[in-house]
């Protein structure tokens, strides 16, 4: 989700991918002939960026309005650069089925393909997840197709500190096309074991849905946690597709922790654990429930109904609401053009399409190696999130995040959380 979200829900692949995975993603991109006869300059005077993210299943309400604000963005810009010369097409893609509800491997694989083997597509704004980004980058990669990511957390997919081999398997080419606007998850992770401390959280027990994302935020959660004095009295993967987690709880309860701490996404079924941990007794006012920005959306909300109440969720951003000056500005307007509340990646989007847009002014032609360098050199940018750049790994200088609640069957803002401490 968070937001991401992110995130957000992302803001995520069973925890280990496998090889075989990663090889089917780059055959099938090898099934379009040769990726790199796509690398060079396109012709004609229009080029086109492509998305993908979960369409289909619960994710629905957060990533839209994350299509809803790439398109703000080239509407400000009447979708050209350059004067003019040089129009911009925008395509929104799926990467969700309805059978699963949430992303899908194969799908993802599909429209990164598709990107590659469309000569006029020099930029692909995604992936939501973080699972489905280890599918696409390797693909992308072997087209110099740039990837600015608005909700992508896991720390592997750019630095080490993830799965043996990261970040560099997701590059054939030995060089990075791959970014993102918002915080690593060794960030966020860190910052809500700070926070639960500060809420006077001193003994927690760790879950998580057994994905890329939510497995590595539970880990540096852990880790985080020990270091800091919280005693971590038990960690365990869920079965996302169980109907009930009342045998859980009660293994939990008997532990009598004050906090239980879920690494993972709405869509794995967050709902139920909380409605579960309510049933058998752990009330909020005696045991906390927090998540990272993959449950920061209404869709938890919606999932966990009443025992949603006083659940806390950590935010690799700001919520839009709390922006301020050329964010807030941007706020104002989404919520006019679209007569809604942007949930929590949106400003994430519109910040991506913006670097995106900006790196194809830059070079005034559809040559994706140069749009993929302009891209990727993005420094001291002034955006609505703050003055930021990217650095030599692809991600954003920016670590200021939030700690939210759910009150009154909505998020409110709690405080702003200093990753970097």
């Amino acid at each position: 989700m968070f937001p991401k979200n992110s995130h957000n829900q992302d803001k995520r692949l069973p925890s280990i991918i496998t090889a075989t995975t990663i090889t089917l993603g780059l055959m099938v991109s090898a099934c379009n002939s040769n990726p790199n006869q796509n690398a060079g300059t396109t012709s004609g005077n229009t080029v086109k960026i492509i998305s993908s993210l979960p369409l289909t299943g619960s994710s629905v309400g957060q990533t839209q309005t994350i299509v809803n604000s790439i398109k703000q963005a080239l509407d400000e810009t009447n979708s050209s650069v350059c004067e003019g010369k040089l129009k911009i097409e925008y395509e929104s893609l799926d990467d969700a089925t309805a059978a699963t509800g949430k992303w899908d491997a194969a799908k993802e694989a599909d429209n990164a393909n598709r990107a590659v083997s469309d000569p006029n597509v020099v930029a692909y704004i995604g992936t939501f997840n973080s699972g489905a980004a280890k599918i696409a980058i390797p693909i992308l990669n072997q087209a110099n197709l740039v990837m600015v990511s608005p909700a992508n957390t896991a720390v592997g997919l750019t630095k080490p500190g993830g799965e043996p081999g990261e970040p560099e398997k997701y590059y054939p080419t030995g060089k990075r096309n791959y970014t993102r606007v918002v915080p690593a998850d060794d960030l966020q992770g860190a910052a809500g074991a700070n926070w639960a401390k500060s809420l006077g959280v001193k003994r927690a027990y760790v879950l998580d849905d057994q994905e890329i994302y939510g497995k590595g935020l539970a880990e540096v959660f852990k880790a985080t946690a020990k270091k800091i004095g919280i005693e971590v009295v038990g960690t365990e993967g869920i079965d996302s597709k169980a109907s009930d987690y009342k045998a859980l709880m009660n293994k939990i309860k008997s532990l009598n922790p004050d906090l239980i701490y879920f690494g993972g996404i709405t869509q794995n079924n967050a709902g139920q654990l909380i409605k579960d941990a309510r049933n058998v007794g752990l009330s909020a006012d005696k045991v906390k429930f927090m998540g990272p920005d993959g449950i920061f959306e209404q869709a938890l909300v919606d999932a966990a109904g009443k025992d949603a109440e006083g659940v806390f969720a950590t935010f690799g951003g700001i919520p839009p609401k709390q922006l301020t000056g050329a964010g807030k500005t941007w706020y104002d307007s989404y919520k006019k053009k679209f007569n809604s509340e942007p949930e929590a990646y949106a400003a994430y989007g519109y910040e991506a399409a913006k670097v995106v847009i900006n790196g194809i002014g830059k070079v005034c032609k559809g040559d994706r190696e140069a749009i993929r360098a302009a891209v990727m050199g993005t420094k001291d940018y002034d955006g609505i999130l703050g003055k930021w750049s990217f650095d030599a790994n692809g991600d954003t200088t920016l670590t200021s995040m939030s700690g939210n609640t759910v009150k009154g069957g909505k998020w409110e803002f709690v405080t702003v959380l200093d990753a970097k401490k």
